[in-house]
């Protein structure tokens, strides 16, 4: 019972993410395509009702995140936001009135069923609330120096499936480090206070992260197909937290006899991913 809470805020700030994936995309298709980096592309979004519609989804994923890290592992959090491709797809589909063939169905299923397999054998437990700061130091300089060499290859690709691709496992790195930032940040909110809070380094280091992850993200769907950059960020995102959550947080998986259904669930969700990715979805 005390996994309800956090798996229910993660399944809300997941939907959440994915309506705000699909409105970001469609607002982001309506600017002039960006030949490199160009921060001044969320200055062009701000005046598009649709894409300040997504942000306030963003916040609304934002509030349920925080209630899932502050009461869930990370390595339980994240991996749910894998449900975000098939969620952003069958969202994507309703507003655009297209009905999603057989095939797709399956495979909205195979990222279903698998991904509840995999965690139901995985079991994450820990819930570790403070980080020395020398296991910080190499998460922080690796998550930087990884997502800073994918964006980079990213934007010296034309647009398409290549380049949103490596934009989105850049997002999703991203994503995973203001994850396991806000966890800690999040604890010392509920255990010393909003002061304490407000002078932490943790605060400032996830939303610092977060706004790097907006940035890239906003490229990213700009610069390709939602079938490209989704599937990079959604299983990017919870292969990184899973490293983090065991890496800093010292959780833990079942191990023994139980990997083998949690290679099977694993198996089965990137078949799904990819069976999305390939359907070619009309996302916007």
């Amino acid at each position: 019972m005390e996994l309800v809470l956090p798996v229910c805020a993660a399944l809300f700030a997941a939907l959440s993410n994915a309506a705000a994936t699909v409105l970001q995309r469609r607002a982001a298709l309506t600017v002039p395509q960006s030949a490199g980096f160009r921060p001044g592309l969320v200055l062009d979004l701000l005046r598009r009702p649709v894409w300040l519609a997504g942000i306030l989804a963003v916040i609304a994923a934002g509030v349920g995140q925080a209630v899932a890290l502050a009461t869930g592992p990370l390595s339980l959090v994240q991996p749910l936001f894998v449900l975000e491709l098939p969620l952003a797809l069958l969202i994507a589909s309703l507003a655009a009135r297209h009905r999603l063939p057989g095939m797709q169905w399956l495979a909205v299923a195979a990222v279903v069923g698998g991904l509840g397999v995999a965690l139901f054998a995985a079991s994450p437990a820990g819930n570790r609330t403070h980080v020395p700061a020398d296991r910080w130091a190499p998460a922080l300089a690796g998550c930087a120096v990884a997502a800073a060499a994918l964006a980079a290859a990213g934007l010296r690709r034309p647009p398409g499936r290549a380049r949103a691709g490596a934009l989105g496992a850049a997002t999703a790195i991203c994503y995973a480090l203001t994850a396991a930032l806000m966890k800690s940040a999040v604890h010392v909110l509920q255990e010393d206070g909003l002061g304490a809070f407000l002078t932490d380094w943790q605060t400032y280091a996830f939303g610092a992260a977060g706004v790097c992850a907006l940035l890239l993200l906003e490229h990213a769907m700009q610069g390709g197909p939602l079938i490209a950059s989704q599937p990079a960020l959604t299983l990017g995102d919870a292969g990184v937290s899973l490293l983090l959550g065991t890496a800093l947080y010292e959780e833990h998986l079942r191990a023994g006899w139980w990997l083998a259904p949690q290679v099977l669930g694993v198996a089965v969700v990137v078949a799904g991913v990819v069976g999305l990715a390939r359907s070619g979805v009309r996302t916007g």
